[in-house]
Formats: C-alpha cells, sequence, structure tokens
C-alpha cells in the first residue's frame, strides 16, 4: 500500500476549506480514510495546526483538530537525525525541510503538498493533491 506524508498546507487547506486548495486535499484525505493509502503527518504538524487554529477557533476547538490529527494519521518522528538531514536538504523553507526528511527517514512513497514550489529539491517525490490522487487510481 501507498504510504504518503500530508504537508502542513495539505491539512490547512482542509481544516479552512480553502477555496483553490480545499476540495483537493480532502479528497485525499477521504482516500486515506478510506484506506486507499496510508496518510502520515510529520510531528511538527500537530503544533503548527494548533498555533494557527488556536488563533481562529480558539484553544479548546484547536486542541480537538489537534487531537483528531493524531488519531486519524500515523506520525513521522523529528529526532536528532531527522533534524540533521532537513538542515542539509537544499529546500527553501526549513519546515518543509523537516517535513521531507522525516518522510525520508520513515521510508514513505510520496509527500503530498499545495505547493509543490517548496519541494522541489525534496528527497521523497512530492505531488499535488491532483497528482497524488490520480496515482491511486
Amino acid at each position: 500500500m501507498i504510504r504518503a506524508l500530508l504537508d502542513i498546507n495539505v491539512i490547512l487547506d482542509v481544516l479552512f476549506a480553502r477555496e483553490k486548495t480545499g476540495e483537493q486535499a480532502r479528497a485525499v484525505w477521504q482516500a486515506h480514510e478510506d484506506e486507499r493509502f496510508t496518510g502520515y503527518i510529520c510531528a511538527i504538524t500537530p503544533p503548527t495546526v494548533f498555533y494557527v487554529a488556536r488563533k481562529v477557533f480558539g484553544k479548546s476547538q484547536a486542541f480537538k483538530v489537534t487531537s483528531a490529527l493524531a488519531e486519524t494519521f500515523e506520525v513521522c518522528a523529528v529526532d536528532k537525525s531527522v533534524l540533521q538531514s532537513a538542515m542539509k536538504l537544499d529546500m527553501l523553507d526549513f519546515e518543509d525541510a523537516i517535513q521531507s526528511a522525516s518522510a525520508l527517514a520513515a521510508g514513505l512513497d510520496f509527500v503530498v503538498t499545495s505547493n509543490l514550489r517548496d519541494f522541489k529539491n525534496s528527497p521523497v517525490e512530492a505531488l499535488s493533491p491532483t497528482e497524488f490522487l490520480e496515482q491511486l487510481k
């Protein structure tokens, strides 16, 4: 079965029902729930989502969202080795480099992201939600 990491922006696309990207991101999430692939998030995703969600929904709802993420998806660890690997990657954003390095350490097949430009140098193949859904057909 395919194993893929959902980038933080994909999770936020679903959470905030973003107009341009939310529908495809939700379809990816649903494909995971339908067991068409095994979905992962990086260990940095829940605190980042909590930080953003707390500002919009309040602390209580943000904790519910964060808890649901941890229950719904597998979690890729972030340890010293992952951080060191991330620092060596030639990526635009360190947060994205950490996600890529954690996906690599976990042996995942893909990173699903709404921002392919930032994952151009990812050691794990990055696909948009639309491209990823095509892979699942």
